[in-house]
């Protein structure tokens, strides 16, 4: 089961364990120092596939989950009770020491299951379009980062970030068109 929307968490652990119990892609606040380029990624998640904010139960949890929610609206929201988020042998509370069945139960209500009709972007297409393994491949990144409003990526993030924002291979191709014919136009 792949979850379409894309799920807002605090950092690396609790990535850990959300994909331990489900099929997503996450973005990570890096707890609650958000600054304006995550919002900016979970803002354009949410334009194009939903956003789940699923936040630990505890005061910065909370935190993080109003600043996101007052930039951007209309997300969705997971909860998981305190008492299901705490770890067993300290005084630690966060979605990383949920089990896999707590995690499943609480994305339940709100997710939606991801349409595997739609093709994905491969390795060898970013090959192709000189996006990885070439010279010029981190200035070509750069200018796609931009112009799709991902960010700028090394190879490895891009092929993720690509998927994770459903850019279809022929998205790409027009995307990628328009760049090096501006690059042609400019020697």
């Amino acid at each position: 089961m792949r979850i379409k929307e894309v799920i807002v968490v605090e950092g690396k652990d609790d990535t850990a364990k959300i994909k331990s119990a489900v099929l997503a892609d996450t973005i990570e606040t890096n707890g609650s120092a958000i600054d304006d380029m995550v919002l900016e990624q979970i803002k354009h998640a949410q334009e194009k596939r939903g956003v789940i904010i699923f936040t630990d139960p505890d005061y910065p949890g909370e935190r993080i989950r109003h600043i996101v929610t007052q930039h951007v609206p209309n997300c969705k929201h997971a909860f998981l009770p305190k008492d299901l988020a705490r770890a067993k042998h300290d005084k630690g509370i966060g979605i990383e020491h949920a089990s896999i069945e707590d995690i499943q139960t609480a994305l339940s209500s709100v997710y939606e299951l991801v349409d595997e009709e739609k093709g994905e972007i491969t390795k060898d297409d970013l090959i192709y379009f000189g996006l990885i393994g070439g010279p010029g491949s981190a200035v070509l990144r750069e200018k796609l980062g931009r112009n799709l409003k991902i960010g700028k990526t090394n190879g490895k993030q891009l092929l993720r970030r690509l998927n994770m924002f459903h850019i279809t291979p022929e998205q790409l191709k027009d995307v990628m068109n328009e760049i090096l014919q501006e690059e042609r136009d400019e020697h």
